[in-house]
């Protein structure tokens, strides 16, 4: 008989969205979102120093133009909100943005060499935030590079309300 192996105590088991902050996007954008919620479940790295609890929830708000990152164990227990001044994301999200419409335009009409390079530029800057979103955690969360990746798509996916 198979076994099931329990979550690593160092890791998200599931994260949600605030519909308040959250507007319906397109179906690139849906899909998007899915994707990233499904592959970070899948596979991060998430503790909170100094908290022996674990595995975690997070809830993912946007409050006065600030992030809302809530974090809880497993069973619902709340462990830290931590509010992030997103600032530093402006520029980032605003490009972000940009480089997302010309990358869903292009898979539709686009060469395969154009796609690519698009896309190239799309990664530079999803690999751009996820290094500021680490620093700006640091000593709040630890998580690591993917993580980071894939938590910008979901911040960036609460700026589709628009």
């Amino acid at each position: 008989m198979p076994t099931v192996s329990s979550p690593d105590r160092r890791s998200l088991v599931g994260v949600t969205l605030d519909e308040d902050s959250l507007g319906r996007g397109t179906p690139d954008q849906e899909h998007e979102r899915a994707v990233a919620i499904y592959d970070l479940i899948e596979r991060n790295r998430f503790s909170v120093p100094e908290h022996d609890g674990g595995p975690y929830l997070v809830h993912l708000a946007l409050v006065e133009r600030r992030l809302v990152l809530e974090v809880k164990e497993a069973g619902g227990a709340a462990v830290v909100t931590h509010h992030l001044s997103l600032s530093p994301f402006r520029r980032i999200i605003k490009d972000y943005e940009l480089i997302c419409e010309s990358y869903y335009a292009a898979i539709r009409t686009a060469t395969p060499s154009q796609i690519e390079a698009i896309d190239m530029g799309r990664r530079g800057l999803h690999d751009e935030a996820a290094v500021i979103l680490a620093e700006r955690l640091a000593n709040k969360v630890e998580i690591d590079f993917d993580t980071a990746r894939r938590l910008f798509t979901l911040i960036f996916a609460l700026h589709w309300k628009g």
